[in-house]
């Protein structure tokens, strides 16, 4: 569950994991604690932090500040990406998908949580090689920072981009999501028990 981080700026911080490690010393184990926290405002702008301390809030905190240095602007097409594309870090790959309105985001939950809160809510994905979580979120970073919009695909290659058929899709679901008026399932499903 993501918590508000910042009125102003619609921040939303979600803690995506709480990692342990213990070192043994002379009067028995010495735990601290290290997190990873995604930070964004659910309209194209994310970033993650690591944070290290002895106690869990602290760590967390930490993280959080991590995070909120290291934005980034998402380039978006609707509610989803412009392009299929692949993020890798170390062994760590993961292959994000465009979709259609409506389809939500099929991801697990340490990708989901970085797609949410980046403001993506149709996308698919799936996770390749290690599923590290620390390695996962880097992965989907470098995928999300490789994004390009069509417009800057055009003037990249001095040529003129119709258009694409992800912007179709988006266009064909929208217009579906129109015609089906919200609550009609609900209406007729409860009628008539006996």
């Amino acid at each position: 569950m993501a918590e508000l981080l910042d009125e102003a700026s619609h921040l939303e911080s979600t803690t995506v994991g709480v990692f342990r490690t213990a070192a043994t010393v002379k009067g028995g184990r010495r735990f601290s604690f290290s997190s990873l926290v995604v930070v964004g405002d659910r309209s194209g702008r994310v970033g993650y932090g690591y944070g290290k301390s002895n106690e869990v809030p602290a760590a967390i905190e930490k993280a959080q500040k991590a995070a909120k240095r290291n934005m980034m602007d998402v380039k978006l097409e609707g509610r989803t990406i412009p392009h299929e594309i692949e993020g890798r870090f170390l062994a760590s790959k993961v292959r994000l998908l465009p979709a259609s309105p409506g389809t939500g985001v099929v991801a697990g939950s340490t990708v989901r949580n970085v797609l949410e809160l980046a403001g993506i809510s149709d996308c698919m994905t799936k996770c390749y090689g290690s599923t590290n979580t620390i390695n996962t979120v880097k992965a989907v970073f470098d995928g999300l920072k490789r994004l390009r919009t069509p417009a800057e695909v055009a003037s990249l290659r001095g040529v003129e981009i119709g258009t694409t058929e992800i912007q179709e899709r988006i266009a064909k679901g929208s217009r579906h999501m129109q015609a089906v008026p919200v609550g009609a399932d609900e209406d007729t499903s409860e009628g008539g028990e006996s």
